[in-house]
């Protein structure tokens, strides 16, 4: 018997499939370290459909930025992430056209702060569509602007409707040429909670985090490109034990079929750190701002 590890992190993934089966064809994996910024960037590639199913992920580009200092107050370095992750999405988003049509669709539950980072994210962005629509391009003093729209649908329990329904008629009706989707997720480790960021070319699973799972928010759903965005903001408690306990003794509670119930039983159950407003505020300013810098002509 084994735990599931439950994580949204590719990186997290290609761990542990590189700790069962050594190096997989199909993934192929890039790093880079920028020392002085403390930041640790690793694209994993999964190329091939036997490397997905292995994976738990669907084929594309995972780019995961470790950034330790991140859940600190220091709006400065928080900046210098934000341009970051802003080069890091540029590598992503549609290059066919001059001047993109780009809805950001900020996911998760206002009144969970753990599951806030969407909604806080699109409620920082600079929005354009509207004054573009309206004024056109000479409303700006650039001479080309990306026409930028944002929406949070909210969550099932309040709106009656999944996620991929509103997103999925807001798209038919504006037609974007990108979709970036901005959502909370779930670490396997408590040392990326709050301090690791995931960008990824194959779109979100609402609530997948969790084990709710809703429709995909992907290409091959809404028929145009989307980007997702995302930090870990919860571990399931299941594996903090998991990890707390001695292997020696862990093997031996997992034999005894009544504690292995018990500690799969935790793996409902999630946690965050104590701190998490504080990290919410901060980490969705970097997240906007990366946004925002990516987007400017």
């Amino acid at each position: 018997m084994a735990f599931q590890i439950r994580t949204d992190l590719a990186l997290e993934a290609r761990e542990s499939v590189a700790l069962q089966d050594g190096n997989m064809r199909g993934i192929r994996v890039e790093e880079e370290v920028d020392k002085e910024n403390e930041v640790y960037i690793t694209k994993v590639f999964i190329e091939t459909k036997n490397a997905a199913k292995s994976m738990g992920k669907l084929p594309g580009t995972y780019i995961t930025l470790e950034v330790p200092q991140m859940a600190l107050a220091d709006e400065g370095y928080h900046r210098e992430i934000s341009r970051k992750v802003a080069k890091q999405l540029c590598s992503l988003l549609p290059e066919e056209k001059e001047e993109l049509s780009v809805l950001v669709v900020g996911l998760g539950n206002r009144d969970v702060t753990a599951d806030a980072l969407g909604p806080n994210v699109a409620d920082r962005l600079h929005i354009t569509r509207h004054v573009v629509k309206e004024f056109g391009q000479r409303a700006f003093e650039q001479k080309e602007v990306h026409l930028i729209s944002a929406i949070v649908p909210g969550v099932m329990a309040k709106t009656g409707m999944e996620s991929f329904e509103i997103v999925k008629g807001v798209v038919a009706q504006t037609e974007p040429d990108v979709v970036i989707a901005v959502d909370a997720l779930a670490a396997r480790s408590t040392k990326r909670l709050n301090r690791t960021i995931q960008i990824t070319d194959t779109g979100v699973q609402p609530g997948s985090g969790v084990g709710n799972h809703r429709h995909a928010l992907t290409k091959e759903t809404l028929h145009v490109p989307v980007i997702g965005i995302g930090i870990p903001t919860v571990v399931d408690a299941g594996t903090i034990v998991n990890d707390a306990v001695e292997k020696e003794y862990r093997d031996k509670l997992l034999r005894d079929d009544l504690h292995f119930s018990k500690m799969t039983e935790l793996q409902n159950m999630y946690v965050t750190t104590k701190d998490i407003d504080d990290v919410i505020n901060r980490v969705s300013f970097t997240i906007s701002e990366a946004i925002n810098i990516a987007l400017e002509k």
